[in-house]
């Protein structure tokens, strides 16, 4: 993992260099419908909550920009009235494709680091791994005068259990529509 963040932030340092001027600084929020699927999932319903944080994006052609991510992200699931909210620090790794002017296709990896596990008011941290990886796919369109939208899925690829004696297996799965704004 450590390899992983080294790498990260020598590339996003590398291209900081190449397009100083052109590089973009904001923030952005919305709403969150986040499940898990994996085994025994049947009754597991969609909990809402929010995400925001901070982006940039870092032009690399005309066609295509990387875009990292700072977000905070409310997930977890419900089941039988009790709800699991699972509360992350992600750091999304975007590639931007644009299709046209504004309107963007968007791909990359996510680590997330669980910050807090709670059923009720119930601390139930210890039960769930501290670490997660997915991918994200999304569109985003982005205006002129920096105002953006996105539309954007997590698909989750590692087990978030931690309980020696369960043999199921659960993965985050997380839809996010967001509204941001480019400072500069």
């Amino acid at each position: 993992m450590k390899k992983f963040l080294v790498l990260a932030v020598v590339t996003v340092l590398g291209f900081t260099n190449v397009n100083a001027q052109k590089i973009k600084f904001g923030a952005k929020g919305g709403l969150n419908f986040a499940s898990v699927s994996g085994d025994n999932t049947e009754g597991i319903d969609v909990v809402t909550s929010f995400n925001f944080g901070v982006v940039s994006e870092i032009p690399v052609s005309d066609k295509f920009s990387f875009q990292p991510e700072l977000m905070y992200s409310g997930q977890g699931y419900s089941f039988n009235d009790n709800t699991i909210a699972l509360n992350y620090l992600n750091i999304p790794l975007m590639g931007k494709y644009y299709l046209t002017k504004g309107l963007s296709l968007e791909a990359g990896p996510q680590i997330g680091f669980l910050l807090s596990a709670k059923n009720d008011k119930t601390d139930v941290k210890d039960s769930f791994n501290t670490f997660d990886f997915g991918v994200n796919f999304g569109l985003g369109y982005k205006l002129d005068n920096g105002l953006n939208f996105g539309a954007r899925y997590n698909l989750g690829l590692t087990d978030i259990n931690n309980l020696d004696n369960s043999s199921s297996k659960n993965k985050n799965g997380v839809f996010q529509l967001s509204v941001g704004y480019f400072f500069f």
